[in-house]
């Protein structure tokens, strides 16, 4: 099976199949594993896209993210594109690029919490091996105790102790900030419940919206026949006779409708 980068030949070939042959049988002609056809199909075709997966594609398309690769690691920015996939599918894409910025901020601002908790636990694992030197520096006779390395040591857990409690201080001031942000776009739970408490919209208004979207009236046209159709099938499996654990037959859904001679 090939590896590395799709060629420009195999690009073509994806590019012109991709919507006459499932990932499987591509994959196979091309002799690549299927997740990296899939992936190509996705990133670079925008084709079979849930809403989070096109959020967090189309992150990498604007212009801010060349200095996103530069203030966040490789993880971090894993982590970004997942929140930024989320949030913007929460928002259901009504964002404006001012509140894009918003979105972008509230990120950054998570990822640096998420950075101070990091330093925070790193901190706490020194200090418990500094204190544990410590300890095992004052176990000896004190004639043999090499004071100048103790004293050092007790030093070190000082600096970390005071680095440990700006952190904390850092990341209070973090989290307030965050929750402004969080507040300013309406975006914890209580604005949202509030929001539709305070909604104003009727139904004659639904049904306006509605007749001025066509797509969107087919597609729940379709959502509601496929149920019904779902439906219609359910009740003819359920309506047949069905043999129970017990050894009797008999009708799981009995109605008027179903009812057997």
């Amino acid at each position: 099976m090939k590896r590395g980068r799709i060629s420009n030949v195999e690009a073509r070939y994806i590019t012109q199949n991709a919507d006459k042959f499932p990932v499987e049988e591509i994959a196979a002609h091309l002799d690549r594993d299927p997740s990296a056809i899939d992936n190509f199909i996705k990133k670079k075709l925008k084709i079979g896209l849930s809403q989070f997966e096109q959020a967090e594609y189309e992150l990498e398309d604007r212009p801010y993210w060349t200095e996103l690769n530069k203030q966040f690691t490789g993880e971090e920015l894993e982590l970004f594109k997942y929140h930024w996939g989320r949030i913007i599918s929460q928002f259901k894409d009504d964002v404006f690029p001012t509140e894009e910025l918003q979105v972008i901020d509230v990120i950054k601002l998570e990822l640096l919490m998420s950075r101070c908790l990091q330093q925070n636990k790193s901190n706490i694992d020194q200090i418990s091996a500094f204190e544990l030197l410590v300890q095992e520096g004052r176990s000896v006779d004190p004639d043999q105790q090499d004071v100048d390395a103790i004293f050092n040591l007790e030093r070190q857990v000082a600096a970390l102790r005071a680095a440990q409690e700006s952190l904390n201080r850092d990341y209070r001031d973090l989290q307030t900030k965050k929750s402004a942000m969080l507040k300013d776009m309406k975006g914890t739970r209580e604005q949202r419940i509030k929001r539709l408490e305070d909604s104003k919209q009727s139904f004659t208004g639904w049904v306006a919206h509605l007749m001025q979207n066509p797509a969107l009236t087919q597609q729940y046209g379709l959502e509601m026949e496929k149920m019904r159709l779902a439906m219609e099938k359910e009740k003819e499996r359920l309506g047949a006779f069905h043999k129970f654990e017990d050894g009797q037959v008999d009708q799981p859904f009995l109605t008027p409708d179903t009812v057997k001679d």
